[in-house]
């Protein structure tokens, strides 16, 4: 409807700029030459020769201008508004030219203009005007036109091959806006269901493969806890057993373990990759929960702790649990001393210093415990992926707490600073 419209006033305005200067050049009158009153001037002239002024020419009823000449072209007489150059102008500008006898003698000439030229410069100057007019009314549709064209046509199908392109990139999250009088409107509607239901799919393929690789990671991490403990017991009963048959049948425990500590750490360490995060369950429990986890690692009672203040924490018990786990297995693993465990409140947090007295690590190893693969120089002949510390941080600063160490004099410390409820 909107495009008839506009097919309609372009032809309109065509048609008026077509028909307006025609009706202009059929109203423009050019004089015609009147033989009568030009007989009747040429008398009076003749009669009044030496004596013509205005009075004496009105008296003839002459209209048209005009200018009375003597033989030298010298102007005798001039209407107003008329200005004489010589007779060729005159006859240059198809004036008529009379000429003025006395005694059957020329003795001047009467020059009547026409006002052909004034109308024909009047006539162009109007034409020009109206042409200017009609092509600058013809571009403004046009450029209407054109803009509505591309409104309607050409912006819809670039807003296609842009959503094509981030779809094509993977990128579902920018949807396909149209306005609702978009002639494409169910068409482009369509595209951006498309669009929806690639973005619904590769969000539950994300999910479900999310929940494998946590599912795995988790399970392989917790796995190497009681596996370090299997080793840990393993080996102090082939401390303190002296038969040999007990000898091999424990060997073979402490090697099978081991074992399945290598493969569950390739497991582990081949889903870490892809994993972003693992998820915990933070919830207000009571300090004492720390005391069974410390226990649970108490191998041979080599840990002593001092009493944990009663008070109200803020943990995931398993994933504190792991934190725990990891912390002294590499005690027992690379300082091999006796654990202590001092905790104390210091403001919104309860913090457990866990101390071992081994030889601890170089001051430039100490910003690197952290990171993820990183093992330090002590760690040749121990087995170890380098996660331990890494996890351990992350577990801590997703509840709310900290994590760091240093060395002391008589050996090395793992601070704890596990966040207070409020």
């Amino acid at each position: 409807m909107r495009i008839k419209l506009l097919i309609i006033i372009f032809l309109v305005i065509f048609t008026t700029g077509i028909t307006f200067p025609i009706i202009m050049i059929n109203h423009k009158n050019i004089s015609e030459v009147n033989i009568v009153a030009i007989n009747e001037v040429v008398k009076t002239v003749e009669r009044n020769w030496g004596h013509i002024n205005k009075e004496t020419l009105s008296n003839s009823g002459f209209n048209p201008p005009l200018t009375i000449i003597d033989n030298v072209e010298n102007v005798i007489y001039q209407s107003p508004g008329i200005q004489f150059n010589n007779t060729y102008d005159a006859i240059k500008n198809r004036a008529s030219i009379v000429d003025v006898m006395q005694n059957d003698e020329v003795v001047g000439k009467i020059i009547i203009h026409n006002n052909e030229q004034e109308i024909v410069r009047k006539m162009k100057k109007e034409l020009v005007t109206s042409f200017i007019l009609i092509v600058g009314l013809l571009m403004i549709v046009s450029s209407i036109y054109f803009f509505y064209i591309y409104r309607t046509l050409l912006k819809p199908f670039q807003q296609l091959q842009h959503f094509a392109a981030h779809v094509a990139r993977g990128n579902l999250d920018i949807p396909l806006n149209m306005g609702k009088s978009n002639y494409f409107g169910a068409f482009t509607e369509s595209f951006d269901l498309l669009r929806e239901e690639l973005y619904a799919a590769r969000e539950r393929e994300y999910e479900s493969n999310r929940s494998k690789k946590e599912l795995v990671a988790t399970l392989s991490h917790d796995i190497k806890t009681p596996i370090a403990s299997i080793k840990a017991v393993s080996e102090l009963m082939l401390m303190q057993i002296k038969d040999e048959k007990m000898i091999k049948h424990v060997n073979t425990i402490n090697s099978k373990a081991e074992q399945v500590n290598l493969l569950v750490t390739d497991m582990f360490h081949a889903t870490l990759e892809e994993l972003q995060q693992l998820k915990l369950t933070v919830t207000e429990e009571s300090s004492e929960v720390l005391v069974g986890m410390i226990e649970n690692v108490n191998y041979d009672h080599q840990i002593v702790y001092d009493s944990i203040p009663p008070c109200i924490i803020l943990t995931d018990p398993v994933r504190m649990q792991q934190v725990i786990d990891n912390i002294i297995s590499n005690s027992y693993k690379y300082a091999g001393t006796k654990i202590s465990i001092k905790p104390q409140i210091i403001q919104d947090y309860l913090e457990l210093y866990i101390q071992d007295f081994g030889p601890g690590i170089s001051e430039e190893e100490l910003p690197l415990l952290f990171n993820k693969y990183y093992r330090g120089k002590n760690v040749e002949g121990k087995n170890g992926s380098g996660l331990g510390l890494f996890i351990s941080k992350y577990f801590m600063e997703n509840m709310q707490g900290q994590i760091n160490c240093f060395n002391r004099d008589d050996g090395f410390t793992v601070v704890l600073k596990i966040k207070l409820a409020s």
